[in-house]
């Protein structure tokens, strides 16, 4: 299992991290477990405000238990519940079991996790989630309770809980989730602790959609219509050009028995088109203004690296452009770079979500985080220059959709130096894996490729236990053959080659 060694909080300058401020994997051994050793030490010497992530743990339950998951209203759960020797990592192993005993108690579990010397904004170390995570995941329609969730949310929150706090799995904030989870109760509350323009952070596991954008994709008409009150932007656009309004499910594609999902899509497009504004005669600009002075702490990070803007610069080893802009976006938090590319291999004018940073040709600007950005070496360039280069094989894999509510796990993957897309383990047919979430374990690769269902390249496994979902066949189409509820097809960033043999996963229902 691949596990990303990290700061106890979040990677990016500003305690965040960015969408694509995303570490690189240690050499050697770098699990959270492996690392429990540095853990603890670090939980005796830090102080009351820093967070840490804290090791992977099974469920505690009951030895004689007649059910597979944690009730806390059953005597025997209770008294582990409450039991000072149940440990932290144990505690957030049943927050991680998707069931209404565990979800609608998230105040009772979160409680105690507190009680045991756990900070507001430490991690799950398996899903990378904190308790503000996990409130807004128990908030779900139908499995959880939204207002007992609400109400512990404002208590962490009080207690110093940071609401942008993201993932490093998922690189989603409480706001993606609760909009993920079809809660407008917790968006409320996330939005009332945050920052003008947090409605509208992005999450690079929806193309860099918004929160809308989430909630559209997911028919949460509830969270929709919550976010659209708020204020966020129905004309934002996504990293493939998709407002929220594109990115709702065609009804059309729809087979008859979600006929009622189909109505709820057709509402829901309609509502975001006509939230639209309305263009009604063209918009004359005045000359650009300069751009903004940089701020100390822009000028001192600059000064570091040696670069001043209007520098020739090189983003992540590749592009090659000239730095226009330095400091901080209302798209994210941290430091970011603008830099205008000499080449039309950028993504916009220098402007983003209506905000002009500086000015370029279209498709000439991007956006980079301060720390993809070197000084262009003139003299190397002329010892390798770029027509000599071979071309970079395109690697780039489609991770548009979250595939279920159910699984907010880790997701094993690596930056890709030219892209802001994630990419997973390369894999091929008849490999073993081990698979990470709900049904972790190992298990055989049968098969590589696109699926009829969703967009992407999908892997389909054959597990060795029966907790798959089917027997290699999904919606009429055969994608391989094995026993029935041995198989399941899954994301490439679900799988990691680490550890096949002996590795011992935890088994949770995420």
């Amino acid at each position: 299992m691949f596990f990303f060694p990290s700061p106890c909080a979040a990677s990016g300058p500003q305690g965040e991290m960015t969408k694509e401020d995303v570490p690189e994997p240690l050499e050697g051994r770098d699990s959270v477990l492996g690392h429990h050793a540095r853990l603890s030490a670090h939980l005796q010497n830090s102080g009351p405000q820093q967070a840490v992530i804290h090791q992977v743990a099974s469920a505690p339950m009951p030895s004689d238990c007649e059910f597979s998951f944690f009730d806390p209203s059953d005597h025997q759960c209770r008294e582990i519940l409450l039991d000072p020797n149940t440990t932290v990592p144990e505690l957030f192993a049943v927050l991680r079991q998707w069931v209404p005993q565990v979800q609608k108690n998230v105040d009772l579990i979160g409680s105690e996790i507190l009680k045991r010397g756990c900070g507001v904004n430490d991690r799950d170390g398996l899903t990378d989630m904190s308790l503000l995570h996990y409130c807004c995941k128990a908030g779900a329609p139908g499995i959880g309770d939204a207002d007992t969730a609400a109400s512990f949310a404002r208590h962490l929150l009080a207690l110093g809980g940071q609401p942008n706090l993201r993932s490093r799995w998922t690189n989603m904030r409480a706001l993606h989730y609760a909009a993920y989870f079809d809660v407008p109760q917790l968006i409320r509350v996330v939005l009332q602790a945050s920052q003008p323009g947090d409605v509208d952070a992005t999450c690079s596991d929806f193309d860099f959609g918004t929160a809308l954008h989430i909630a559209a994709s997911n028919l949460c008409t509830s969270a929709v219509r919550c976010l659209l009150d708020l204020g966020a932007n129905p004309a934002f656009k996504n990293e493939r050009g998709q407002r929220p309004a594109d990115v709702v499910p065609d009804p059309l594609n729809m087979p008859l028995e979600m006929a009622d999902a189909a109505g709820v899509a057709k509402e829901l497009h309609a509502l975001l088109r006509e939230t639209l504004p309305r263009i009604c005669s063209p918009v004359h600009l005045g000359p650009p203004s300069p751009p903004p002075a940089l701020s100390d702490r822009a000028r001192a990070q600059l000064g570091t690296l040696g670069i001043r803007l209007g520098d020739r610069v090189v983003i992540a080893g590749q592009k090659v452009g000239t730095l226009r802009f330095c400091g901080s976006t209302e798209f994210s938090g941290g430091l970011w770079a603008g830099v205008e590319l000499e080449l039309a291999e950028g993504k916009n004018d220098g402007s983003v979500a209506g905000v002009q940073y500086f000015t370029c040709q279209n498709k000439h600007g991007i956006f980079a985080p301060l720390s993809k950005i070197s000084k262009r070496s003139e003299r190397r360039q002329s010892h390798t220059p770029r027509a000599t280069l071979p071309p970079r094989p395109p690697r780039r894999l489609d991770l548009s959709r979250v595939t279920s509510k159910v699984n907010t796990g880790p997701r094993s993957r690596t930056p890709s130096a030219s892209s802001s897309v994630f990419e997973g383990p390369d894999v091929h047919v008849g490999e073993r894996v081990l698979v990470v979430g709900q049904r972790a374990g190992a298990a055989l690769v049968r098969y590589v490729g696109a699926a009829d269902f969703a967009a992407g390249l999908w892997l389909g496994l054959e597990l060795r236990a029966p907790r798959g979902k089917n027997d290699g066949a999904v919606g009429g189409r055969r994608y391989f053959t094995c026993r029935p509820g041995h198989g399941v097809l899954v994301r490439p960033s679900r799988v990691t080659h680490r550890g096949v043999n002996g590795a011992r996963l935890v088994d949770d229902i995420s």
